[in-house]
């Protein structure tokens, strides 16, 4: 059985935010989730990568640790870990048959984001799990993952202005749906917010009357090191944001040892080091090119990116882009683009793409001086140009599925060369 053939009936009910579906059938399947001992995290940029650390060091930590991403980069299987192995493809078909024979027919059919939800709930319950590390879908306050009442300890990375036409214009708005994952008494875990948006947080946990945690950022001590309440640790993740994110996670894991886990210092040294997130500021080749790719997919994340390749020092950069039709193109384009960059656009397949020629002259307008701008039918042709037009840096971006669509085809394996059987 396939895991697209299985979801695919789903997709229809597109994004659908509401409790009422998951409760029911999370209930039809036993409550799976009243078993598990969760960490919640919630953010605008940042909590995959917090997710990840999480995850890495209390499996290092010798805890049986579950966790829960989205969305996924290549397959399906990547959103649902185990002591940081990805599930297996037949052990989630079986789930998700498990789940679709819970939805009743008199009741409203579950979004595709529901039902995988639901089969992560069910995977780690069965597997016993000591923990799950559960990132948010989008928002908080309705998301499908906001089901558990006493989260161990629940997280806000960041907010900025994102998905902005499902969670209100305003960074207020955002903010309130964030934080809708904070549970009464349970300990906040919170990066450095806007004001506004602060103000909201702060607000609920004083209305829900939870212990605060504001971490700062960790401080750099060398290239490729960081140091955290006098754990020095190294950072395999790259950019200044990460600085932030591994402080958040040390953060939450304090509270986890002050609730007595047994976490050492050298499980969070280790945890750490051994971390890894696929497709943010990664560092990989293409045909021998060396290439740095990024989802940077909103404004927040544009601007993370571009504070990365100044510290590089690098005088001009070749984009190779793609955006979905929902996103802010032009804040995106003002937080990287720079006079003698070049940008070669394509579409994101298989989803809501922007228009390339829309973005190509946008860019325009945005930046005058670029020194090259043109638009391709895919993505490999975009790379091509790019990599054959000069020495520039090259940087794949815009979109996390684009980044999912490169991955793709540099891990598809090449069908072998036919070779002549000898003559008999």
């Amino acid at each position: 059985m396939n895991i697209d053939l299985l979801l695919q009936p789903f997709q229809r009910f597109g994004v659908n935010l509401g409790l009422d579906r998951i409760v029911k059938l999370l209930a039809n399947l036993g409550n799976p989730h009243h078993q598990v001992p969760v960490i919640h995290v919630a953010g605008t940029n940042g909590k995959g990568s917090v997710c990840a650390y999480l995850s890495s060091v209390l499996t290092e930590a010798g805890y049986r640790t579950g966790r829960y991403t989205s969305p996924h980069l290549v397959d399906w299987t990547e959103r649902i870990c185990l002591n940081e192995q990805a599930i297996a493809s037949e052990k989630l078909c079986h789930l998700l048959l498990q789940v679709k024979a819970a939805i009743k027919p008199d009741e409203e059919s579950p979004t595709q984001f529901e039902v995988i939800t639901a089969a992560a709930w069910l995977y780690f319950a069965q597997s016993k799990v000591d923990v799950a590390v559960i990132e948010v879908g989008l928002g908080g306050r309705l998301d499908a993952t906001n089901v558990c009442s006493q989260p161990l300890v629940t997280i806000i990375t960041s907010i900025s202005r994102e998905h902005w036409q499902i969670l209100g214009s305003t960074v207020a708005e955002i903010a309130r749906e964030k934080a809708g994952i904070l549970k009464p008494g349970c300990p906040a875990v919170v990066g450095i917010l806007p004001p506004d948006a602060e103000k909201v947080v702060r607000s609920r946990t004083l209305e829900l009357q939870c212990p605060y945690i504001v971490p700062q950022p960790a401080r750099q001590i060398s290239p490729g090191w960081a140091e955290y309440q006098k754990i020095k640790y190294p950072l395999p993740l790259e950019g200044q944001i990460q600085l932030a994110n591994s402080s958040l996670a040390i953060a939450a894991l304090e509270i986890l040892q002050q609730k007595g886990w047994q976490i050492s210092q050298e499980a969070i040294i280790n945890g750490i080091a051994k971390t890894k997130w696929l497709g943010r500021m990664q560092w990989t080749t293409w045909k021998n090119h060396k290439l740095l790719i990024d989802g940077a997919h909103n404004p927040a994340a544009a601007q993370a990116l571009r504070a990365y390749v100044d510290s590089l020092d690098i005088p001009k950069v070749n984009w190779v882009m793609g955006m979905l039709s929902t996103k802010e193109h032009a804040d995106i384009f003002q937080a990287l683009l720079r006079p003698k960059d070049s940008l070669y656009l394509a579409p994101v397949p298989d989803h809501s793409s922007a228009d390339t020629s829309e973005l190509a002259k946008l860019a325009q307008k945005i930046c005058p001086q670029l020194s090259d701008r043109q638009t391709y039918p895919d993505l490999l042709s975009a790379l091509e140009t790019a990599f054959r037009a000069n020495n520039n840096l090259v940087i794949l971006c815009g979109s996390l599925y684009l980044v999912g669509n490169f991955l793709a085809i540099v891990n598809t394996p090449k069908p072998p060369t036919p070779t002549k059987s000898a003559a008999t």
